[in-house]
This record gives C-alpha cells, sequence and structure tokens, in this order.
C-alpha cells in the first residue's frame, strides 16, 4: 500500500513540490522506470531480483518480455534501442544471471547503445562473502560500462535510475548498470520525483568549437581528393539530413562504415560503398587515394584503416566525434571537432556556404573521374555454382529487391552479416542493426525481437548464420509466445563460414572444427522452428528464392524462419587480410585492382 504525504503547509507554498510516497525499494524501483518512460523490459527474474517482479506484475505502463536466456535480454534491449532511439532496457538476477548479461553490455559498449541493465545483487550483509549466487557484477563490467551502480540503500533508487538513464542517452551512448542489493528492494523508503541528480564530473560537450569548424570547411575547400568518412556517430546524432546536405552542398564523396549503412542512402551518386576489410574496392580506394579525410563519428577502428601506418597515407584529418577519448586515439587528427555530429554538420554546412560566397569552392573534377573509373571496373560481384547450388549473394540480392528499404535488418557476424552489408540496399538511417565492434554470434534473433517490439508496424529480417542461429535462437519462443512475427532468413553452408575462409586461405584448408554438419541437418531447422511455436520452410535452389521470400512475407501472424542451404565454399570478396594494407585489397581470390587509373 501506498501512502502520500505533503508537508503542513500552505498548499500554495508546496504546490511546485514533488508528491512524496511511502514505498519498497521494489516499488520505487519501478516507478522511477515509468517516470523515465519505459515500456519494455526484458529480462528473467531469479531470488535477487525478485522484489522487483512483484510490483512489476501491478505495472500498466511497463511491458516485461520473459526471455529464455539473459543474453538473449540483452541483445533484445539493444535491438530496441537501436530501432526506437530510445534507451533499451533488461534486468536479470545476481551472480550466473548478471554474468550472462556481460557479453550484451560489451556489445552494447563498443557499438555505443544506450542500454541500462539492471540486476539484483545479494543483501548488503552478504555482498563479499561468497553468498550463494553473488558475483560483483559492478567490478566485473566496470571495463565495459559507460557507468555502473551498486545501490545498497533504497532511497538512493529513484536518484540512481535517473541518473542512469541520462548518462546513458546523453553525449556517446552507451550501456549502465544498476545492481541493488535485495535487501535495499525490500525497505521502505519515501519516493519523490524528479529526483535531484547527483552528476558533477558528467558534462558531454555537444556544441563544436567555431575556430575549428572554419579550419575545417577551409581545407575542405582547398583539397582536391576529399572523403566524408562517416562512421555510426552521425546515426546515432540523428544527423543523417545534415550529412546528405553537406555532401551535396559539396560535392564529396561518402563512405559508410558497417555501423553506418543507411545513414546516406546507398542509391545516391556520391556514395562510394563500405570501407573495410569486406568494404567495396571502390570505398577502400577512395580513402587510401584521399588527401583529406572526414571522419565523422567514427573511430579507425583496425577493420577499416588495415594496417593503419599504410591507411590514406597522404592525408590530412579532421576528425569531429563526441567522444574525445577518440580522437587522435588511432590516427593524428589535423583538426580535432569535439562536438555532437549533428550540430558538427549543421556548422560545417554554414561554413561551406560561407566559404562559397566568399567565391571559394572546391574543384574535385578529376577526382570523380577516378573514384568512377573504380565504380565501373571494380563492382561487387560473387560467383555462381555449377552445380546449381545456392549463392548466399543472391539470396541478399532478392531481400533487397522483393522486402525493400523500409525494413530494418538485423545481423549477427561472420559471412552473412559482411553479405547482408554488401547485398542488401540500405536507403534509411538506422535499418541494419548488427554487432560491429564486439562482433558477437548470436546477437541477431534478440536484436531482431527487441526491435520489432520497439517498432511492431515495421517489417523485420533477421539475416543469421547457421552458427550464430544456434547460439540464441531459443528467444523464437519467446516471439511466438510474445507475438512478435520476426522473419530469421538462416544462411546456412553447414559450418561457421568466416573459419573455413580464413582456413581456406591461410590454414591450408584444415578445416579444423568449422564444420556443422549440414549433411546431416543436425539440427532440422524447420523442424526446430515449428518446435519452437513458428513457420519453418526451406530453400536450397536459386528458382525458388523469391517464392520462398514472398511466403514469408505473407505470414504475419508467427514468425517465420527460413532455412537457406547455400554453397558451404561461399566467400566473402572483396577482402584486406587481418594487418596488411587496405592497398592490398583483393577483389576475387589471387585478384587485385589495378591503382594506376588515378595518375
Amino acid at each position: 500500500m501506498f501512502y502520500a504525504s505533503r508537508h503542513p503547509a500552505d498548499s500554495s507554498a508546496t504546490r511546485n513540490e514533488p508528491m512524496t510516497e511511502q514505498m519498497t525499494g521494489a516499488q520505487a524501483l519501478v516507478r522511477a522506470l515509468e517516470h523515465v518512460g519505459v515500456d519494455t523490459v526484458f529480462g528473467i527474474p531469479g531470488g535477487a531480483i525478485l522484489p522487483a517482479y512483484d510490483p512489476l506484475y501491478d505495472s500498466t505502463k511497463v511491458r516485461h518480455v520473459l526471455v529464455r536466456h539473459e543474453q538473449g535480454a540483452g541483445h533484445a534491449a539493444e535491438g530496441y534501442a537501436q530501432a526506437t532511439g530510445k534507451v533499451g532496457v533488461c534486468m536479470a538476477t545476481s551472480g550466473p544471471g548478471a554474468t550472462n548479461l556481460v557479453t550484451p553490455i560489451a556489445d552494447a559498449y563498443m557499438d555505443s547503445v544506450p542500454i541500462v541493465a539492471i540486476t539484483g545483487q545479494v543483501s548488503t550483509p552478504l555482498i563479499g562473502t561468497d553468498a550463494f549466487q553473488e558475483a560483483d557484477i559492478s567490478g566485473i563490467t566496470m571495463p565495459i560500462t559507460k557507468h555502473n551502480f551498486l545501490v545498497t540503500h533504497a532511497d538512493d533508487i529513484p536518484r540512481i535510475i535517473a541518473e542512469a538513464f541520462h548518462i546513458a542517452s546523453t553525449g556517446r551512448p552507451g550501456p549502465v548498470l544498476v545492481d541493488i542489493a535485495k535487501d535495499a528492494l525490500q525497505t521502505m523508503t519515501t519516493f519523490s520525483w524528479p529526483p535531484v541528480m547527483q552528476l558533477p564530473g558528467y558534462r558531454p560537450v555537444t556544441r563544436p568549437h567555431s575556430k575549428q569548424i572554419r579550419e575545417a570547411a577551409k581545407l575542405m575547400i582547398e583539397a582536391r581528393r576529399p572523403v566524408l568518412y562517416v562512421g555510426g556517430g552521425v546515426h546515432k546524432a540523428r544527423a543523417s539530413a545534415e550529412l546528405l546536405e553537406l555532401a551535396e552542398l559539396t560535392g564529396i564523396p561518402v563512405v559508410t562504415t558497417l555501423m553506418a549503412r543507411g545513414t546516406f542512402p546507398d542509391s545516391h551518386p556520391q556514395h562510394m560503398g563500405m570501407p573495410g576489410m569486406h568494404g567495396s574496392v571502390s570505398a577502400v580506394g577512395t580513402l587510401q587515394r584521399s588527401d583529406l579525410l572526414i571522419a565523422l563519428g567514427t573511430r579507425f577502428d583496425d577493420r577499416v584503416t588495415g594496417q593503419l601506418s599504410s591507411f590514406a597515407p597522404n592525408a590530412k584529418v579532421i576528425h569531429a566525434d563526441i567522444d574525445p577519448a577518440e580522437i587522435s586515439k588511432n590516427r593524428h587528427a589535423d583538426v580535432p571537432i569535439v562536438g555532437d555530429c549533428r550540430e558538427v554538420l549543421g556548422d560545417l554546412v554554414n561554413a561551406v556556404r560561407n566559404e562559397h560566397n566568399e567565391g571559394r569552392k572546391g574543384d574535385y573534377a578529376d577526382w570523380w573521374r577516378v573514384l568512377n573509373s573504380y565504380k565501373e571496373t571494380y563492382p561487387l560481384g560473387y560467383d555462381q555454382y555449377e552445380d546449381g547450388s545456392l549463392a548466399p549473394q543472391y539470396v541478399m540480392e532478392r531481400l533487397s529487391a522483393l522486402v525493400g528499404p523500409d525494413a530494418i535488418y538485423t545481423a549477427g557476424v561472420g559471412q552473412h552479416q559482411m553479405w547482408a552489408a554488401q547485398f542488401i540496399g540500405y536507403e534509411k538511417p538506422g535499418t541494419f542493426i548488427n554487432s560491429g565492434g564486439a562482433g558477437t554470434m548470436g546477437f541477431a534473433v534478440p536484436a531482431a525481437m527487441g526491435a520489432k517490439m520497439g517498432r511492431p508496424d515495421t517489417p523485420v529480417w533477421c539475416i543469421d548464420g547457421d552458427g550464430c542461429f544456434q547460439m540464441t535462437n531459443q528467444e523464437l519462443a519467446t516471439c511466438a509466445i510474445e507475438g512478435v512475427p520476426i522473419k530469421v532468413a538462416v544462411i546456412n553452408n553447414g559450418n561457421l563460414g568466416m573459419i573455413r575462409q580464413w582456413q581456406t586461405l591461410f590454414y591450408d584448408e584444415r578445416y579444423s572444427n568449422s564444420d556443422l554438419n549440414r549433411v546431416k541437418r543436425i539440427p532440422d531447422f524447420v523442424k526446430l522452428a515449428e518446435a519452437y511455436g513458428c513457420v519453418g520452410l526451406r530453400c536450397e535452389r536459386p528458382e525458388d528464392v523469391d517464392a520462398t521470400i514472398r511466403k514469408a512475407m505473407e505470414i504475419n501472424d508467427a514468425p517465420v524462419v527460413i532455412d537457406f542451404v547455400v554453397h558451404q565454399d561461399a566467400m566473402v570478396w572483396p577482402m584486406v587480410a587481418a594487418g596488411t594494407s587496405n592497398d592490398d585489397i583483393k577483389y576475387a581470390r589471387d585478384m587485385a585492382p589495378k591503382w594506376e587509373s588515378e595518375e
């Protein structure tokens, strides 16, 4: 029972004061979640967090989704956050429940995804005694969270929840852990909202410095071979419109990293593709031959740069990021800009316009002649198989054509992720959700579930590999029970595909522990889907791909799993071998581009 109280003063003197109520810490937790706007929580109850589940049962504002594994809860929270732009929430109990959240927390940290993970902890007197189901989750997650809290007093719960959501969603987004001792959940407290946050050292810089903006605009005008090197931070800043405006104003080519797919439309003539280890020859060549990198919300990841010392060797660097720790971390920035990418891009547009008004404009005609030759000479391609077996790239092309750019696509890590990045056309920001930095197997199915729950009117397709799929496919049961009709395209090559590719190329075809027994069909993914209450389909021939996809698209009252049985030796090309220079990119096995065309 709640007891409302007010100070015994005149109502006119207190009308602006918050309403206070007596309740348990657990009730305060649920009330605080309601106040910060949470509508969905993914989790599994257990002993230490159980006090919080009792008032959650009565909440009319917060829907709890009972997942089948805590890792699924964390990835679902990530998918929800990425699809909606809101903070995703997951919940688990102490010990193994909390440690099962470590992987999705690390994933969210690497990809700057705003989630709040709430975990139960053993009672305060037991902390540090190796009590049953005790784990120091605050200590464990310290390197992989923006911040974390250990709450031992019920009075602190509302304030800390408010702080956690503020930290997760502002500045560079990221995960925040709130670990709450069981006795704090059970103790009575006075609930008051809004609380006064205590974050004296947390002041993210969002406004870029005008001097740096002017210097950047000057360099852009002077450059002969500039490129807009766009990372996931541009999408996180909701700055795709400003990016398009700057690109079209300047005529500068654009490359979008794996985490920025869709932030700039694939169909735009200035788009050069995705750079990196499995990027397009045109995108890699654009970066390598540039004289100015305008790096926006990107961190010069090793998968993009290849051998760092040989990356874009003749380029000056403008580096804009909301996180000052990223600037000059891997590559020295000639013009460092700390700020929110949306504000940076808006200010750059104005600064470039001022340059144009003064009669100064960049001339990139020669540069575009080189870039267009890259596009024409080295388009993405793939092998067709004489035995009639299915090419996974063809599946992606048909998904792109039939499902279209309005859908959300999720992927885990590996060959299927790269094929999805390469052969599906992305026209809108936030339509490709994948595990980029951590490269987490098992990400795609629960992330698709979270995305679909956040955007129920949007088609959501999970592109998964047969290896990844077997790590978290138990969440299909959650989807079936909760009424979440995602579509899952399993790219089934019968092995750990990227492992096999590396073993083919670098380990003399010694396929050590990468075979998943496709021939015996263990498991049979169609039967597995049906066992989970889903519709199971199988496609093994190119001529059946369209009909299978269309059949899946017609089913909207249950999740659908399609087992696309593809050729076991399909490879991802182009490829820059790990640790080598981007100049050594191969667009097929033993086939390298000739760069002389720009001379």
